[in-house]
């Protein structure tokens, strides 16, 4: 069965800056999918991470300089994807892919979190491998606190993941919404279903939630300390 966010009526041309471990994986992938792929690295050694009869492009040089992209395909580019280890070369890559070469499809790794945050409110799709990786950990150290799995280009909103406290068991989820935030995927069992207002919660239910950045240590509390004794959210 193809991936799910394989279309087989969108395959485009895909440049992957970057040929490590992550470079090397997405090229793959996208290859598996059907997409067309070419591998820009500076150093000619990395595509032993590559398959050796892997059938797409590898060009050595940098995903900024214009002749490496033109060898890499870059007229017939519909997305590109720039995960070297360095964030200003991956920066730069993806800003001359969007202003340059207007690919709207571009998305950079970044590994200072701060930065991140900075181009995505420039409108540049970033991956913050280190907040990430962070996040991550903490969800799995401590499952009762929140991780944050995407924020908005603007930084207004995040999407969260929690598992559900105990308080919640056998109450709809309607009990957790007052419109600050809106509860959008619901797993159990590992299997994922639209948030249903009326679902009433089960013990070890993670839920997905929509919420501004400015409400996330409010819903925090929610979720901490439930509804007081009248039944009001605190």
């Amino acid at each position: 069965m193809p991936p799910a966010w394989f279309c087989k009526d969108r395959l485009v041309h895909v440049i992957v800056v970057g040929c490590g471990r992550v470079g090397s994986e997405l090229a793959e992938r996208l290859q598996d999918a059907g997409h067309s792929v070419a591998v820009i690295d500076k150093d000619r050694s990395a595509f032993h991470w590559l398959p050796v009869d892997w059938p797409g492009r590898r060009v050595v040089g940098y995903g900024f300089d214009r002749d490496h992209l033109a060898e890499a395909g870059v007229d017939e580019c519909g997305a590109l994807a720039a995960v070297t280890s360095g964030d200003n070369s991956n920066i730069l890559t993806a800003r001359i892919a969007r202003e340059t070469y207007d690919i709207s499809n571009v998305v950079a790794r970044i590994y200072d979190p701060r930065r991140a945050v900075i181009y995505q409110r420039l409108g540049i799709a970033t991956v913050a491998t280190t907040s990430w990786t962070v996040d991550q950990i903490l969800q799995r150290m401590f499952p009762e606190k929140s991780a944050s799995i995407w924020t908005d280009p603007t930084g207004q909103f995040r999407l969260v993941e929690r598992v559900l406290p105990p308080w919640m068991a056998g109450r709809p989820l309607s009990s957790l919404g007052d419109g600050r935030w809106r509860p959008v995927l619901l797993t159990r069992a590992g299997e994922a279903r639209l948030a249903d207002p009326q679902a009433v919660c089960q013990e070890g239910d993670v839920l997905l939630v929509a919420v501004r950045v400015e409400q996330v240590d409010a819903l925090e509390k929610v979720l901490a300390t439930g509804p007081s004794e009248d039944g009001e959210l605190q």
